[in-house]
């Protein structure tokens, strides 16, 4: 890759409009202390653990800081914008990300083991935005921002990242597949979660 390009992925830009859509759906104080589909979370503390999470991405690539917020222990409480926390935060993986050439096999993450083949890095990057844009949305009413074509995208990298970070509580056990699922369906229930909890 020539110094100074910055890369496209398409899979990551999909995962923030999804996360995008869901913070901007999200309607006053209430809509923030809204219980999620992670168990003990509200809609404030799923937002904090996921954009510590893009942040901890870019902190692995670049060197830079990581997270003000323990992603693992989100306080729960949002001191400023919550729109504005999530684009600073896909602004630096995406920004990161940009940096990072197709073919590069090893690729720093936070998860590990810490280093992956270029594509599954992005998508581990992705699969974490995605998901928790759903959480958002069926916490507080919205439409999922999850699409077929976004989840049979992710499904791949899924099967290949989730398993070694479940003892990290990253993730539930997977529920067992359904006969008929969708796409959206299928991966959900990879993730441990019911695609369709209510809040």
């Amino acid at each position: 890759m020539t110094e100074g390009t910055i890369m496209s992925w398409e899979i990551l830009d999909d995962a923030h409009k999804a996360l995008r859509t869901a913070v901007a759906g999200v309607s006053g104080q209430d809509g923030w202390n809204q219980a999620t589909p992670c168990e003990r979370w509200t809609v404030a503390q799923v937002l904090q653990h996921a954009a510590g999470d893009q942040i901890g991405f870019a902190a692995a690539i670049t060197g830079g800081p990581g997270p003000d917020e323990d992603p693992f222990a989100p306080s729960g409480t949002l001191a400023g914008d919550p729109a504005e926390l999530a684009e600073r935060a896909m602004r630096a993986s995406a920004a990161a990300f940009g940096t990072v050439a197709r073919d590069d096999e090893a690729v720093p993450t936070p998860i590990p083991p810490h280093s992956f083949p270029a594509d599954l890095a992005v998508g581990a990057c992705a699969l974490d935005a995605a998901v928790h844009a759903w959480d958002i949305a069926m916490a507080t009413g919205q439409d999922s921002p999850l699409t077929p074509e976004l989840a049979r995208a992710l499904m791949p990298t899924a099967r290949v990242i989730v398993d070694p970070v479940r003892a990290w509580g990253a993730y539930a056990e997977a529920l067992p597949e359904i006969e008929g699922d969708d796409d959206v369906e299928a991966l959900l229930r990879y993730l441990g979660r019911d695609p369709h909890w209510k809040a």
